[in-house]
């Protein structure tokens, strides 16, 4: 037994091992993302569909909804584990509990308000149970974000991916089902069961690794108490933050559905909505790969190695990123027809600036996922807020845009959109050179 404890030690230092079983499991994520569209447009009509984006949007801001919770209990859990000074108070296994219970409860009001919104008329639609069971499957995420990082914080990313990757996999297993004529609703009903399986599984493992008792998971009281005491600075900063970026994000769903009742614009939005997420992902799992190394090195001050890692970060970002706009110019438009079942399609034009869009994201997220990682919240905030105020804008800057410039709404969307990302990349560039100076100095 000790042996092999030996040995899944060694394994978790591989940052490549850990890099691959990541990048595995950010393609099903991806594959995932995609497969919904694929299935859901074809087992819904289309006025259904689309109330089912926006009932996806809706999901997606609660699953953030955390409101940044799991990256400070990150921040202090590797702390803690590293034996690194905590300047806002030692870290205490009842945070996990109480927090734990906050986002379940967050789960439980959210479907219920969506419950409420359904049988109260506000929201239309034929399939009640199922657009439920979808929503409560996506808002779970931000429980199982809690265990990821939780699991990551003490070096189980190994046991956490392998984990996960068979969850995805049985998920996708279910879902295509749906094409073969199975029960669209009992399919969701089993991929519901699937993530509070993988929930349970990984509670468990982190019990065990922490060594926590049974009663620290319900010291509701105390760790609630621990949580005011050390959270509240961090907290502030990371609510404003979540709701910023989760808003910037999502909010194209509903101002284009605002400006304009043509599917097109909301469909193309979804699809690079869809591509954006999956290179985020991408970035994040090869970022995440080398945080172990990156986070040991920014607390212990070695800032040449520091400054290696980072760059070594970056430049698998822009690579991954430069891979994937190639693709895109390639594919994109096959992927685009066979994704949506030839109701829209998409011109050159967009696909590169699609293109341009997913390269400045890479600089965005590595910065986002270290900073975060560091309990940098502050720093990300000032980021985030013009990228909000920009993401808000477009859309209805797009018609007056396109009247001007002779082209569709979509597209001047897309131009503004990608102007954007770029300008909200630039300033994170900047951010990540001021951090690597500061450890420098």
């Amino acid at each position: 037994m000790s042996s092999l404890a030996a040995t899944a030690a060694r394994l978790e230092r591989s940052a490549k091992l850990v890099a691959v079983l990541k990048l595995a499991n950010v393609g099903l994520t991806m594959i995932w993302g995609f497969a919904v569209t694929y299935v859901f447009v074809r087992a819904l009509p289309i006025g259904e569909f689309r109330t089912f984006l926006l009932l996806v949007a809706f999901g997606n801001f609660t699953a953030s909804a955390e409101f940044g919770v799991t990256a400070i209990i990150y921040a202090r859990l590797r702390r803690h584990w590293l034996g690194a000074t905590a300047e806002d108070g030692e870290f205490r296994l009842e945070e996990i509990g109480f927090i734990l219970s906050a986002l379940i409860g967050l789960v439980v009001v959210a479907a219920l308000v969506v419950a409420g919104l359904v049988m109260g008329g506000v929201v239309h639609t034929g399939y009640p149970l199922l657009f439920l069971l979808f929503f409560v499957s996506a808002c779970l995420n931000a429980v199982l974000l809690l265990m990821k990082r939780a699991l990551a914080a003490i070096e189980h990313n190994l046991f956490w991916e392998g984990l996960d990757i068979a969850r995805r996999m049985a998920t996708l297993a279910a879902l295509f089902t749906v094409l073969a004529g199975f029960d669209v609703t009992l399919s969701t009903a089993i991929q519901l069961g699937l993530a509070i399986a993988v929930l349970m599984i990984a509670a468990a493992r982190l019990h065990r690794r922490t060594g926590m008792r049974a009663a620290q998971w319900f010291s509701i009281g105390a760790g609630g108490r621990h949580v005011r005491a050390h959270y509240a600075r961090d907290f502030g900063r990371t609510v404003v933050l979540t709701i910023s970026e989760v808003a910037a994000y999502n909010a194209p769903y509903f101002t284009i559905a605002a400006v304009t009742h043509d599917a097109r614009p909301m469909l193309l939005f979804d699809f690079v909505f869809k591509i954006a997420r999956g290179l985020s992902l991408v970035v994040r799992a090869l970022t995440e790969a080398a945080m172990p190394r990156l986070t040991a090195a920014f607390y212990a001050r070695e800032g040449a190695r520091f400054g290696g890692l980072l760059s070594r970060a970056l430049m698998l970002a822009t690579g991954a990123a430069l891979a994937g706009g190639l693709a895109l110019l390639l594919l994109g438009r096959a992927v685009v027809d066979e994704l949506f079942d030839g109701r829209i399609a998409i011109g050159l034009g967009e696909l590169g600036l699609l293109a341009i869009l997913v390269l400045v994201l890479a600089v965005t997220c590595v910065s986002v996922y270290l900073q975060g990682s560091l309990g940098r919240f502050s720093v990300l905030l000032r980021q985030s807020l013009p990228f909000l105020a920009g993401s808000l804008l477009s859309a209805p800057l797009a018609a007056p845009l396109g009247a001007a410039l002779g082209v569709p709404f979509a597209t001047a969307f897309l131009l503004l959109y990608t102007l954007v990302f770029t300008g909200t990349a630039a300033l994170h560039a900047a951010s990540l050179a001021r951090l690597r100076r500061e450890l420098a100095a």
